[in-house]
């Protein structure tokens, strides 16, 4: 895991290259395709589940 110094870094370079107002759309953005990609995830286990307790 990263330690704060880097962090702090790789916000400053984030600033610089989008810009403070382009960059709450940008968490939005990200924040709704991880939740999108969770989504998804979670009904490929469930599927894997249902055929894992049909086999039996």
């Amino acid at each position: 895991m990263p330690g704060p110094g880097s962090l702090v870094l790789i916000a400053i370079v984030a600033i610089l290259i989008f810009g403070p107002k382009k960059l709450p759309e940008l968490g939005k953005a990200f924040g709704n395709t991880l939740r999108e990609f969770k989504n998804a995830t979670k009904g490929l286990a469930d599927d894997e589940d249902d055929k894992s307790k049909n086999a039996k």
